[in-house]
């Protein structure tokens, strides 16, 4: 997989931009705001058709424009997207559209032709923030490497707002509560779809940090718990009155957690890992940043064994962030696949790697 080039018309801050990407790393250089990120999320966004920064996507629309343009040169194919703010002179349109090579597509068919992995100092939220991030980025990883997980958890969502709204209507006295029975259905089918990839994740993950923990100072190793909400007929019938009283599903993937730990070596045990910590609550935030450091490796492994293909690496301004022993780990990395690269401050960048990678100058 070769990210050749990109062309950027009216998205973000810029009115027209192209650049071209080496096949091995790229390094762009420029301060703040002056547009690097911008270039890593519209790879992201034709990786995902997702923006890792924007709330609305017509964010990513320029100021005064009807619709931005995204695209790239991968390997033979051009791939695009074009965002609108729903109308394009005078005419309704599709706030997103998707082509390859000039034709139009769906989502779920557009996504998978160019896989990428985004490391960013941001993502330590991961382990920091709610509930809800971790569940998103479950979804991210999995989107990526496997269409029926994306096609159930579309389905899952679409079911789950008509349950609630139910819920709502029954207990205003305007549904029965028989009519629960298909909206129940299809949420097993498809919640226990995605709890299956779910755990499948998280055990590859755990299987390669343990791998890793030669890594980690002090013989600490990161390990990933997932909490999952099962849901079931079972499940259902428990919390049934709860869930009419709430108006809204207190049981299935969309409750779901994952839990970091940082496992300490007790050399007087015969090496063996305990004394477990929980890094949402407890960890500091250099723990904090190297338990994302480690996931992050083993998101590229896990995205590799599971489509055979290396994702494309994009490390946004993160050597500041990290200390000497990863920034020499990302060193060996980086070779591997693909990679892009950000930073204000190209004395960050290893001198052995700067005078080698091609420069992109945002000046």
């Amino acid at each position: 997989m070769y990210l050749k080039n990109i062309n950027l018309t009216n998205f973000r801050l810029f009115a027209q931009k192209q650049l071209e990407f080496d096949k091995q790393s790229s390094l762009i250089i420029g301060p703040n705001a002056s547009g690097k990120t911008n270039v890593l999320e519209a790879i992201y966004l034709l990786a995902t058709g997702k923006s890792f920064r924007a709330l609305k996507e017509e964010e990513m629309i320029e100021n005064g424009q009807q619709l931005a343009r995204v695209e790239i040169r991968l390997d033979e194919d051009l791939l695009q997207i074009i965002l609108t703010r729903g109308e394009v002179q005078g005419k309704k349109t599709a706030r997103k559209l998707y082509k390859i090579n000039g034709v139009g597509k769906r989502w779920r068919d557009f996504t998978q032709n160019l896989l990428c992995v985004l490391f960013r100092p941001e993502d330590i939220d991961l382990i920091s923030g709610s509930p809800s991030l971790r569940r998103n980025y479950l979804d991210l990883v999995l989107e990526q490497t496997d269409w029926r997980y994306r096609a159930a958890s579309l389905t899952y969502q679409k079911g789950l707002r008509q349950r609630n709204r139910l819920l709502d209507r029954i207990n205003q006295g305007e549904a029965s509560p028989a009519q629960l029975t298909f909206w129940n259905q299809l949420l097993i089918k498809n919640g226990s779809l995605i709890t299956e990839k779910r755990q499948e994740l998280v055990e590859f993950y755990n299987q390669f940090l343990n791998k890793c923990d030669r890594l980690y100072q002090e013989k600490r190793k990161v390990e990933v718990s997932y909490d999952k909400s099962i849901i079931s007929e079972q499940r259902l019938d428990k919390y049934k009155q709860a869930e009419l009283g709430a108006g809204v599903t207190l049981v299935g993937p969309h409750r779901d957690d994952l839990i970091f730990e940082l496992k300490s070596c007790d050399r007087s045990n015969n090496e063996r890992f305990q004394n477990n910590r929980n890094l949402t609550s407890y960890g500091s935030r250099g723990e904090q940043r190297m338990a994302v450091f480690a996931i992050k490796l083993a998101e590229v492994e896990f995205i590799l064994t599971k489509t055979g293909k290396r994702p494309v690496l994009l490390l946004d301004d993160i050597f500041s962030e990290l200390d000497q022993i990863h920034r020499d780990h990302i060193l060996t990395i980086i070779p591997k696949q693909q990679t892009i690269i950000t930073t204000t401050d190209a004395d960050l960048i290893d001198p052995k790697l700067y005078a080698k990678i091609k420069k992109i100058k945002f000046y």
